[in-house]
């Protein structure tokens, strides 16, 4: 199953759809160009996603595949796809992460609107790994969600074991601070919240930790470090007195 390279031309960048024929639920959503939307076809993987594909394989059907939108830009796919993940959510899909678009973050509650515009710069004076998360984080995300985008799975030097703290930061605030126990290689902590099924062969970092003390926290959270990170910077990490 594929399409031609005249079709390929016309179509150009799109959202797609995977629905599963006897339920008729919409169990993914992506976006790509080419042949993208067949490829999950042949993925080997433990995902929820293609552990879906594989139980109608064996009852010899395969997902409804439909494109929602089509002849759209790459930028343009980003928002639609990540729009669409927000509204359906992820804990209804089979994604792994919500979709991302390079000027806006998803749906937003007005206290998080607020919080991002007026957030008071802070002066770090802890040892800190400040960890940016916007790829993971939504408004009302659970406590535990929260922790497990923060706690892995990264890739890290030896300046990992001089920081106590793990500063959880979306937008460039701080929205939770986590007091670091140890540091263990991915795959080797349990995730509740998150697929970790490829984390091992990833060889990246994770940490064991708590909530920081209230005195640690009401320093730090709801605050900007925005002058602490490259305005630009692809990194996620970013080390603070380390």
């Amino acid at each position: 199953m594929k399409f031609t390279n005249e079709v390929i031309s016309e179509i150009k960048s799109y959202v797609y759809i995977y629905t599963n024929p006897n339920t008729k639920k919409v169990f993914y959503i992506g976006k790509g160009q080419g042949n993208r939307c067949f490829e999950h076809l042949e993925e080997n993987s433990e995902s929820n996603k293609v552990k879906e594909i594989n139980d109608l394989k064996n009852n010899g059907q395969i997902p409804i595949i439909e494109l929602l939108r089509y002849g759209l830009t790459d930028n343009e796919a980003s928002l639609i796809e990540s729009s669409l993940i927000d509204f359906v959510g992820l804990d209804k899909l089979t994604n792994k992460v919500r979709g991302l678009h390079s000027k806006s973050f998803g749906r937003t509650s007005i206290d998080d609107i607020n919080i991002k515009y007026t957030a008071d710069e802070v002066t770090v004076t802890d040892n800190v790994i400040a960890i940016t998360i916007n790829k993971l984080f939504y408004s009302n995300i659970t406590e535990e969600e929260l922790y497990e985008a923060t706690r892995g799975i990264w890739k890290l030097g030896e300046r990992k074991t001089k920081a106590k703290f793990a500063f959880a930061v979306f937008q460039g605030v701080v929205r939770e601070v986590f007091e670091i126990n140890q540091w263990y290689k991915s795959g080797t902590l349990k995730y509740n919240t998150r697929d970790s099924s490829e984390f091992s062969e990833m060889k990246r970092w994770e940490f064991d930790g708590k909530v920081a003390s209230d005195n640690i926290r009401n320093k730090y959270i709801k605050k900007s470090i925005k002058s602490y990170i490259t305005q630009g910077s692809q990194n996620p990490i970013k080390y603070i007195n380390c």
